[in-house]
């Protein structure tokens, strides 16, 4: 064991001469680390302002912050090999780094000032045996990632923005660790004091293979300033890349996680009633942290696994996306160290967005647009594709807010009129009618006509939940049934509940979604007045789109900026629901209330089915409601296996962002794909009778998916209500209502509404 006073030169034979060169090259290469740092976030700073506050709770913030880095949590998330791998190399960099720290705080402070040195004795021996072992891990995760990366050749690391740079990044984390070990060996080699320095066990164990390949203390003397120059070059070099390439993630991706958004996606920003606002004409449009996500990408692709528009075929990467508007941005950049000079020629624009084609290579920052059906920087194909799931935000491992620069994108289509024709449509029959069926409003509560009581209209009756009900469930054939369903459930437990009837209109989550800000304005606009004019406790909502909307999106309006707008059918001028007082409920999470109180006289055996659950996008992944429609599915006493994709993993339907209205080329539709899923991947196998669902978007895309994916004879798409329902039915406590009233025949299945098509 080495003496109390063990300790070792750091500068071993490197001259008083080379000693002050390292040190002006270690400061140069500090001060172009701090120039291009900086250079990044005065470009942050010139960005537009973030609609919601995030540097609010600053400290508390950060602290959020380190926790989710430090441990890795959604590295590991769907793929434990990276997050092992992830975690080595973090945890072994941020070691040696500090080490690095520590080291010249005793060199360069502590001694000059005291005369006197702490990297001695029993600190000096802990420091070496950190070092070595976190210096190990690094080695060891590094050398994960380039298994996986050129042995295995992971597919999703590989996409149209790999560059050189990518591999420069890993090789020179690899050769910093692999050169670090070497140095420390031939030091060892070159010292016999050191020859006992056991807690040096990486180094020590390399140092043994050395001097049985011959290497003698003379020799390692004489090659090691050579490799210690190696090593001190390629070290400040890497620190003087950072910012100006792919190791800048180290940074950004911190940073972008302190800033994020809990509630992003779930609640898209707000446009102001500014008529020079504009959404996407120019890089001058997008936010600070837009600016921030795009330099926080790793480019890992994530996101681009888990994308359902991605995986059918559609013209969609949302990595791509992303890293098209940096690529555009540095290209066009007034600094010319982070990007191209101000009047360097843009790259042509089929060069960066998919389906996208320039018109040639002499186009500048002002003709290129940032988004079009062509010539753009990304095309408007990609942003039609786009389902609105969040699952590439929920596999985000730095919280890239993909959703809401896809909505400024979409917001600028809109502007421009350059929609999908199914859309404009759409659009035509919401302002119109109210709804997106282009329908009557009078017809809205005709779907009550066949229950056997009648429903209390919420504008003339005090209730305890006003119910909306949604344009699917009152228009189409298909979605009626569950409508009554959940009507008969509510009157069999005695709850006390009205709907608005012909004064209830879409709720406007999706056309939101696709661009059309004002026109969901009108619609929340004309729904917090209705609101305002009933008495209730409680909304509760039939579909989780409108759920999210109403919850998350309607509180944060500011009416009273658009109250005196002519062209706006509403007076409302306050915020509606700001503190919460109200209530918004998904449907299954009252009804879990009335089971749990015993309100249905469920006893749990009911129904013996074998059956599976699919999560809606909206009241899982946008609000993490996942336990109680199981809780509903399990009180029936049917068998619930799970499929490999649930939860915060499902797979999109398909309906979202205007998917329901919109007809795309696909190799396999994502419905027809979820059904598959559960039939083949699901551990019951083909023994799945039922796949339940609890949103009527995703009733009417699985419906449409058992016909194409021809899945009718196998297995049945049955919304919870109806299976809540069944079980009432079976167990006599509910009278059996009419064929016509519980399920809908051939042709109702096919919906009467704009459902996506064959």
């Amino acid at each position: 064991m080495l003496p109390l006073q063990a300790t070792r030169e750091t500068f071993w034979t490197i001259s008083p001469t080379g000693k002050a060169i390292f040190y002006v090259l270690a400061t140069v290469a500090v001060l172009v680390f701090t120039y291009g740092v900086y250079a990044r976030f005065a470009r942050y700073a010139a960005g537009r302002e973030a609609s919601v506050d995030r540097l609010s709770n600053l400290p508390g913030r950060i602290v959020d912050a380190t926790r989710i880095v430090a441990t890795n949590r959604k590295q590991f998330d769907r793929d434990r090999y990276a997050g092992v791998m992830h975690t080595f190399v973090l945890w072994g960099f941020l070691v040696l780094l500090m080490a690095t720290t520590i080291l010249f705080v005793d060199m360069d402070l502590y001694s000059p000032l005291t005369g006197d040195s702490f990297w001695t004795g029993e600190f000096y021996l802990a420091y070496q045996f950190v070092v070595d072992a976190f210096g190990l891990l690094f080695v060891v995760g590094v050398g994960m990632a380039l298994w996986r990366r050129y042995w295995t050749h992971n597919a999703r690391l590989w996409g149209k923005h790999t560059s050189l740079e990518d591999d420069a990044f890993v090789w020179s984390l690899f050769l910093l660790g692999i050169g670090g070990f070497i140095a420390e060996a031939a030091a060892i080699v070159g010292q016999p004091n050191r020859a006992t320095e056991s807690v040096s066990f990486i180094g020590l164990t390399m140092a043994t293979g050395l001097e049985a390949a011959g290497v003698t203390p003379e020799l390692a003397a004489a090659v090691y300033p050579v490799i210690w120059w190696q090593h001190a070059l390629l070290a400040l070099a890497f620190v003087a890349w950072i910012p100006y390439a792919k190791p800048f993630h180290m940074l950004s991706s911190f940073a972008n996680v302190v800033v994020r958004d809990e509630q992003a996606g779930a609640r898209l920003p707000n446009v102001p009633a500014d008529l020079d606002h504009t959404n996407a004409e120019s890089l001058d449009d997008f936010t600070w942290k837009e600016l921030l996500d795009q330099d926080a990408c790793t480019k890992c692709g994530r996101c681009s696994s888990v994308c359902p528009a991605n995986a059918s075929g559609r013209n969609l990467d949302p990595r791509d996306v992303i890293l098209d508007l940096k690529a555009y941005r540095e290209s066009v950049a007034d600094d010319p160290v982070i990007g191209r000079s101000p009047d360097a020629v843009p790259p042509r624009a089929d060069e960066l967005s998919d389906g996208a084609v320039a018109d040639g290579g002499s186009a500048t920052a002002e003709t290129v647009p940032i988004v079009a059906e062509e010539g753009g920087v990304i095309a408007a194909e990609s942003m039609e594709s786009c389902m609105s799931c969040m699952a590439c935000m929920d596999a985000c491992p730095v919280d890239i807010e993909h959703l809401t620069s896809f909505t400024r994108l979409n917001r600028q289509l809109t502007d421009e009129g350059a929609l999908d024709s199914n859309l404009q449509d759409v659009f035509q029959d919401v302002m119109s009618t109210g709804n997106t069926f282009g329908d009557s409003p009078d017809a809205r509560g005709d779907w009550t006509v066949d229950l056997e009581f009648e429903i209390d209209d919420a504008r003339e009756t005090e209730v305890e939940y006003l119910w909306y009900v949604g344009d699917y469930p009152s228009y189409d054939e298909r979605n009626k049934t569950v409508a009554r369903a959940l009507a008969r459930l509510f009157e069999h437990a005695d709850v006390e509940f009205g709907i608005l009837f012909d004064d209830e209109k879409y709720d406007g989550n999706d056309v939101r979604r696709i661009g059309e800000e004002f026109l969901y304005l009108e619609l929340a606009g004309h729904h917090v007045e209705t609101f305002e004019e009933c008495e209730f406790e409680s909304i509760v909502c039939t579909d989780p789109h409108s759920y999210n909307t109403m919850k998350n999106e309607y509180p944060e309006l500011d009416f009273a900026e658009f109250a005196d707008d002519p062209m706006m059918p509403f007076e409302y001028d306050e915020r509606w629901n700001a503190d919460g007082e109200i209530d918004v409920q998904h449907w299954t999470q009252v009804v879990e209330e009335l089971v749990t109180d015993g309100r249905l006289g469920l006893s749990g055996d009911e129904l013996d089915y074998t059956v599976t659950y699919h999560d809606p996008c909206h009241l899982g992944r946008y609000n993490d409601e996942y336990e109680a429609p199981r809780e509903l599915i399990r009180a029936t006493g049917a068998d619930l296996r799970e499929m490999p994709r649930s939860r915060s993993d499902s797979f999109c339907c398909g309906g979202g962002g205007g998917g329901l209205w919109m007809e795309h080329d696909e190799e396999t539709k994502p419905s027809e794909e979820r059904l598959r899923e559960a039939l083949e991947d699901t551990d019951a196998g083909a023994a799945v009778e039922k796949f339940v669902v609890a949103c009527p978007m995703c009733t009417t895309m699985f419906e449409d998916g058992r016909k194409t994916g021809n899945f009718e004879d196998d297995i049945d798409v049955v919304d919870v209500a109806e299976l809540l329902l069944e079980a009432l039915e079976t167990s006599g406590k509910l009278p059996d209502a009419s064929a016509s009233e519980v399920s809908a025949d051939d042709d109702a299945a096919d919906g009467s509404g704009p459902a996506a098509a064959d």
